[in-house]
């Protein structure tokens, strides 16, 4: 067997059993490793057809080839030059990628470029032509096609040592062993020139891809980057629960506010005794909620070691029963029977953190409720008494879907939802049980879960609280009354109907003159055309201006001396703090409270008086050791028209919730109607332009119209859509924005027909 053919033959074995390692092995999932895999594509192609060639070289005379089968070797050597060019590109794509990251968040763009210079090229050689010479005993090529892929090759060979020189102080590893392979496959390149080129070319192949897969997958080397990966995993992790909180207090509060607004605000007509009683009701289940949401960011706290255990005196017995109470309305039509036991033995007053248990107790019946469709939910609540302890036995059992015994211990697991596809009708952030655990063990206590997959579970938690020697409980509290203002005139700015709607009700029951705008270069020049306000209360996240930097072009507008008060959603802990120190008078969290904003109004518009009372609790006797919960409540009249939506899966209750009532939901439905063919038309040309930062901030206002409303579907494409925009990842959005688009058609012709009827 003679050299020329053995060279080619032994490149063409290493290269195929480098194929067969690197694709059969599992990789880690860079852009790296997908240039690695096109080059070494490349020249396994190469290395066949130079293998075939010589093997008929070595079998045929030089002038049967040149008669017989010079179209052949023309074809042949055309594909060989353009795989040749094509290898040495991707090199250069790949020193792109690691060197610049704008060029990897791009990584699409770069492959089609690659993709169409490759079919160009090779459209190109198609024109060319090959010239076959005897060089000895070796059948050699030149010619056109040969010369033209040689100066490709050299151009890209040129580019990829000039950014690699750029980069090898950087000192990494990557620079300097490209540079070495480059600087091999460039000796070997003009060695070419002058000899035997259909074999050099299978030894620079073979060298190249050596070289890179010992770059790119060294075992060392990859060790090394994916404890880089899992410490940039991690940081992102943090980050995301961090924006996960976020969002999520963003998300719960803005709602709240409508709530709590519109049910204060019904506690103060005084027209209907029942009326008034049942938002009583709505208030003492909203702010509960939201004791709620602020446990739930307290997480950070509890990771990082830092919550604390804070002990007072409590009513045990009557905290169970106002949880119960609580979480009875959220079973709904559901046919659930709530039943609770509570043993002759609890004490009256114990002591110890009221507040984490109440977060405990109310994780597990909302846990309850949401996997029960039907049967019962029975509290037990039990105790043994000694030595001033009460070792408190709190159990949840349920006729529910259970837990599959793999999965029970995946249960307390962070962020971990358990048979997502077989619930995804039921909400959750998987942070719940998650977070009960940790709470249970920082008290000292013990959870345990039995449950049997398809009949139920229960939940048991042993607490040991101190037994109090009090027989009563005298609660100090204030109680501020908020005067009137008339004459004192507010700008609100947010570009959320229905949040300017919550706030300016509240301010005009106090005589205040309201104003309203929904973006900040609206404020803007309403305070440069000279309109006099005496409080500005300015939202953060709205399209095109944000409310921080609002605040910076109104700073810069001569004599500006207005109270300029944040009133987000935002409310996580620390960004009080970051919006005092952008230069805000104060700040406000939704849902509003009223004592936080009777606060603002006296410091800044001046006036309200506070009256201490005191408030003694007498416990008196036992209340009933067995009491039941029924599931009947009352919902009133459900018309025609409502039920059309909720046979179109509108969640229409939990609309009617958060507007009050269906004349405002339907008002509010028509505004949105009318609003949500533009916002489409933005949302495309925004992401025609790629700008994420405006689609990201439309995206969050469609999901927020569409919580409002009950569209669950739309609202959690929109909350994606969100997320994507935020990162920057225009790709994503690309791809499922005919998704997003369909959604948002269906629920218009939805609603159409209930809106004209």
């Amino acid at each position: 067997m003679s050299l020329e053919f053995e060279l080619p033959l032994i490149s063409f074995i290493f290269v195929l059993m480098l194929c067969v390692v690197y694709f059969s092995k599992k990789k880690v999932g860079l852009v790296e490793n997908r240039f690695f895999g096109i080059i070494l594509s490349c020249s396994l192609i190469n290395t066949v057809i130079d293998t075939f060639i010589h093997f008929l070289c070595a079998c045929t005379d030089f002038s049967d080839i040149v008669v017989r089968y010079y179209d052949l070797f023309n074809f042949l050597n055309k594909i060989m030059s353009t795989m040749f060019v094509v290898i040495f590109a991707c090199l250069f794509c790949y020193i792109l990628t690691i060197t610049y990251s704008s060029v990897r968040s791009n990584i699409n763009k770069l492959y089609r470029i690659l993709g169409i210079f490759t079919l160009v090229f090779f459209g190109v050689m198609l024109f060319t032509n090959i010239e076959l010479i005897e060089v000895g005993s070796v059948t050699n090529v030149k010619g056109s096609t040969i010369e033209f892929g040689y100066i490709f090759v050299a151009l890209f060979i040129a580019l990829s040592l000039f950014l690699s020189l750029l980069n090898i102080k950087k000192k990494d590893v990557r620079y300097l062993s490209i540079f070495l392979l480059l600087f091999l496959a460039g000796i070997l390149y003009f060695v070419s020139l002058f000899f035997a080129g259909i074999i050099i070319y299978d030894v620079i192949l073979a060298i190249l891809c050596y070289l890179m897969y010992f770059t790119i997958e060294n075992p060392d080397l990859k060790m090394i980057e994916e404890l880089n990966v899992a410490r940039t995993h991690a940081e992102r992790a943090n980050l995301a629960k961090s924006e996960f909180l976020s969002s999520m207090s963003h998300e719960i509060r803005t709602p709240l506010n409508a709530i709590v607004g519109f049910s204060d605000c019904i506690l103060r007509e005084n027209d209907l005794q029942v009326a008034k009683e049942d938002a009583k009701d709505i208030v003492t289940a909203s702010k509960n909620l939201l004791e709620i949401v602020n446990g739930i960011l307290d997480i950070s706290k509890i990771e990082a070691n830092k919550m604390e255990i804070i002990e007072t005196d409590y009513n045990p017995r009557e905290t169970i029963y106002n949880l119960v109470k609580l979480v009875v309305p959220r079973i709904g039509e559901k046919p659930i029977e709530m039943k609770v036991g509570i043993t002759q033995d609890l004490p009256k007053v114990l002591h110890g953190d009221v507040k984490k248990l109440k977060q405990i107790i109310t994780n597990i019946l909302t846990n309850a409720v949401k996997y029960t469709d039907k049967g019962t939910i029975t509290v037990m609540v039990t105790c043994l008494n000694q030595d001033g302890i009460s070792l408190l036995s709190i159990s949840v059992e349920d006729t529910g879907r259970g837990i599959k015994p793999e999965k029970i211990d995946k249960l307390f697991t962070k962020f971990e939802r358990l048979d997502e596809d077989r619930n995804t009708t039921i909400e959750g952030t998987g942070l719940g049980l998650a977070i009960t655990k940790r709470l249970v063990e920082m008290m000292g206590g013990k959870i345990i879960v039995q449950s049997k997959f398809g009949e139920g579970s229960k939940f048991t938690v042993y607490l040991k609280q101190r037994i109090s020697d009090k027989k009563e409980i005298i609660q100090e509290k204030k109680e501020v009354v908020a005067k009137h203002y008339p004459g004192k005139k507010i700008l609100v700015v947010d570009d959320n109907k229905i949040n300017l709607k919550v706030a300016t009700k509240i301010l005009k029951e106090l005589e205040i003159s309201v104003e309203e705008v929904d973006n900040g270069f609206s404020c803007i020049e309403k305070i440069q055309n000279g309109e006099s306000y005496d409080m500005i209360l300015l939202d953060d996240m709205m399209p095109r201006m944000s409310g921080s930097e609002t605040l910076v072009q109104l700073k810069k507008i001569p004599d500006f001396s207005i109270p300029v008060i944040m009133l987000t959603a935002n409310a996580i802990e620390g960004m009080k703090e970051e919006y005092l120190k952008k230069g805000f008078d104060d700040y406000l969290a939704k849902p509003i409270s009223r004592k936080e904003l009777y606060r603002v109004l006296n410091q800044y518009l001046g006036g309200h008086q506070e009256v201490e009372n005191k408030n003694k609790i007498d416990f008196g006797p036992l209340p009933q050791e067995i009491f039941e919960f029924g599931t009947t409540i009352e919902q009133g009249k459900i018309t025609y028209d409502l039920d059309y939506l909720r046979s179109k899966g509108i969640d229409v209750d939990k609309g009617l919730s958060l507007l009050g009532d269906e004349e405002t939901y339907r008002e509010m439905m028509t505004t949105f109607l009318q609003e949500i063919d533009q916002k489409i038309e933005k949302m495309k040309n925004f992401m025609s332009d790629e700008n994420t930062k405006e689609y990201a901030v439309l995206a969050h206002g469609v999901k927020s119209d569409a919580k409002y409303f009950g569209f669950t579907e739309l609202a959690d494409i929109a909350y994606q859509h969100e997320l994507k925009g935020k990162d920057n990842n225009i790709d994503f959005i690309t791809k499922h924005w005919d998704e997003f688009e369909q959604e948002i058609n269906r629920i218009k012709e939805i609603i159409r027909p209930y809106l004209d009827k």
